[in-house]
This record gives structure tokens, sequence and C-alpha cells, in this order.
């Protein structure tokens, strides 16, 4: 059963990871998006939450029945995302 779980919150976490990478590309971009970094960040990190929690849902995971370990990983996991995509809106 953890095996499971471990595979299909890595499948999960990955398609989220490309889908918010690709939002911020797109964001960059955009005309829509000619605001101010701290905003676009800020849609961003909500983008993450929802896609999240949508992605779990499809998978009838509910994040607050999840291992605190797992927790874990995708914080960490969300961090290391917005790492990587935070130059792409520095002025």
């Amino acid at each position: 059963m953890r095996l499971s779980i471990d595979k299909t919150i890595n499948s999960i976490l990955d398609k989220l990871d490309y889908s918010i990478s690709e939002l911020a590309k797109g964001a960059l971009e955009s005309s829509e998006f000619q605001i101010e970094s701290n905003e676009v960040n800020f849609f961003l990190l909500n983008q993450y939450d929802i896609r999240l929690q949508n992605l779990l849902k499809s998978q009838d995971i509910d994040i607050h029945y999840l291992e605190s370990g797992i927790k874990n990983r995708i914080i960490q996991r969300k961090q290391k995302l917005f790492e990587e995509i935070a130059p792409l809106f520095q002025d």
C-alpha cells in the first residue's frame, strides 16, 4: 500500500511541477500578466494548491489523511519548484 501511494504521489507531483512551470512560462509571455512579480508568485502558489488538491481528489486521496512524511515531501517539492521559477520573475 505504501509503495502504491508513494508512486501515485510522485506521479502527481511530477505532473504538478510540469503544469506550474508551464504556467509560469506562459505568464511571462502573456500580456494579461503584466503585474508585480509578487502577485504572479501569489497566483502561482494558489494554482499549485488548487491543482494539487484536484489531482489528489482525482485519485481519491485526501491530503489531511496522508502521513506526515508524504506531506513533508510535498512541501519540499513545492519549495524547490518555486525556488527554480522565482528567477523568472525577478525585476
